[in-house]
């Protein structure tokens, strides 16, 4: 019988399945072997040929977790190995004085790097977070320019006040009369969707014309995040095949990015024909590029921008909020405290007699900061940050790195790091962060990382933190909530942080206070 002739294709596919097959096997008698012995450190074991690789796929859906156990038992930096010829060498810190010399001392030499842009290229592009050098300097102050206008600061100030009393306080107020249980996690992404597309691309989704398919898109954009760190876990390879194939993962990769592509696509054109008709459109990051007057802008540049811009905006700031709602909740106590502090400030009242508050005097309240601080510090809408290595260094803490070498800061770990933070690292105390003084305390931003530091510190800091007291003051005063039995709240394997089950609560309106 004559054997079937492989194409090359063919014969490599075959080639990495059977590997693919003895690694599998390795894998799985590794897994077995590390839950008999529970004695074994936290450092992964580094294999022949598999490197630590095996502990990480054991480890991959706690990962947060684990890296965390690693780095206190590795004193804050580790290096991670791959397998072979993978590529996979990343040096890990929660160390603050690596931070501070790699992100802010030697910003030039620690680039994002070529692997950064493999993995998210195809959703970020040319985008300010994978840009480098005149690009991302062009659009950050682009962005800057916008965002610390006047116009844009009262436009987003008047926008979240508009979504919380028409939306959030009706929603909750619905969801308590009836006696229903809500996923408060969901509904922070249902309104950070609706102010981010607004924000950055002057679409309103509750108002937006038949042609420009806004549903396909937001089921999309949910894809995003936990595909792509699905990317970081895996051998690039491996994941790089799987896209050429278009088979697993990277299938469902490839039919979201249509989607964003077609969407953003009709938003430009939209836009482009107001712009002829001379529509003026809120202020929005879209319309800020395509006013420009510094050269031709082409349409790839105008999603990538703006695509950077909204996936930031919209999955930060509802794991921000979600992640705040829980930790006040498993605290009452806390509750007590804010709400005394807000009963000290001015309310103002819908025509539907909830309370909300007015920024100003909400920057007033030292301890409902120093709560919303504590919730950043512990869960960190975005857990990790990578940069590549551009030129040979030993850090603060005598590791050398060496060009090939990818760095991972770990953000999530930072925050339960008794080096950093103290032997009361993993307690949620928001009295860290108040001085003798009774004042809000500083804390630099290579210690307190959920904002970034250095050169590409988020531009939105002010702007996010505004909008979450806001939210979070209204809601906690009008309302009070209590998660419902048996419902398990933990971190989705993703590159924002979250909520794998969402946050499942029933609500009831709180009495005259």
């Amino acid at each position: 019988m004559a054997w079937p002739c492989l194409t090359s294709q063919e014969l490599q596919f075959s080639i990495l399945y059977l590997l693919f097959l003895i690694f599998y096997l390795f894998c799985n008698h590794y897994f077995r072997s590390s839950r008999k012995n529970t004695s074994k450190s936290c450092l992964p074991t580094n294999w022949p040929i598999f490197g630590m690789f095996p502990s990480l796929l054991a480890n991959r859906h706690g990962i947060f977790g684990w890296v965390t156990s690693i780095l206190h038992s590795a004193r804050g930096n580790f290096f991670f190995y791959g397998p072979w010829f993978s590529g996979m060498t990343y040096f890990v810190t929660s160390d603050p004085a690596n931070i501070k010399y790699m992100f802010s001392d030697k910003f030039p030499e620690y680039p994002k790097g070529d692997d950064f842009d493999e993995i998210f290229g195809d959703i970020a592009g040319d985008g300010i977070f994978n840009a480098e050098g005149d690009m991302w300097k062009y659009q950050r102050a682009k962005s800057q320019t916008l965002m610390f206008h006047s116009n844009f600061k009262d436009f987003t100030a008047r926008l979240g006040r508009e979504k919380l009393m028409n939306f959030i306080l009706p929603f909750l107020t619905d969801a308590a009369s009836r006696g229903i249980t809500i996923d408060a996690h969901e509904m922070f992404l249902k309104l950070t969707f609706d102010m981010s597309t607004i924000i950055t691309m002057g679409v309103d989704p509750n108002n937006v014309s038949t042609d420009i398919p806004i549903g396909p898109f937001m089921e999309a954009v949910d894809l995003i995040t936990p595909s792509l760190f699905s990317r970081i876990v895996t051998i690039m390879a491996w994941w790089k095949l799987l896209r050429r194939l278009g088979i697993s993962q990277e299938k469902k990769m490839a039919k979201v990015i249509r989607v964003i592509d077609a969407f953003m696509a009709k938003v430009i054109e939209k836009r482009r024909e107001d712009m002829t008709k001379g529509e003026e459109a809120s202020p929005n990051f879209l319309s800020s590029y395509m006013d420009n007057n510094e050269g031709e802008i082409t349409d790839k540049f105008l999603r990538d921008a703006v695509m950077s811009l909204f996936v930031a905006a919209r999955d930060s700031t509802a794991s921000a909020l979600s992640w705040l709602l829980w930790s006040m909740i498993q605290n009452p106590h806390m509750q007590e405290k804010i709400l005394s502090e807000l009963n000290s400030i001015p309310k103002r009242f819908t025509p539907d007699g909830m309370v909300v508050f007015e920024e100003e005097e909400l920057a007033k309240l030292v301890y409902f900061q120093a709560t919303v601080l504590e919730s950043l510090r512990l869960y960190p809408p975005v857990p990790f940050n990578f940069k590549g290595v551009e030129k040979s260094a030993v850090l603060p803490s005598g590791h050398q790195l060496t060009p090939g070498v990818n760095v991972i800061l770990c953000m999530y770990a930072m925050g339960r790091m008794e080096a950093v933070w103290g032997k009361d690292c993993a307690e949620f105390k928001p009295e860290r962060w108040i001085s003798d003084s009774g004042k809000l305390k500083y804390e630099p931003s290579h210690k307190f990382i959920t904002f970034h530091t250095g050169p590409r510190t988020c531009l939105g800091k002010d702007m996010s933190l505004r909008f979450i007291r806001t939210v979070a003051a209204a809601i906690l005063y009008n309302f009070c909530f209590e998660v419902i039995d048996g419902h398990v709240v933990e971190p989705q394997v993703s590159i924002i942080l979250q909520m794998k089950n969402g946050l499942m609560v029933k609500v009831k309106k709180r009495g005259n206070i």
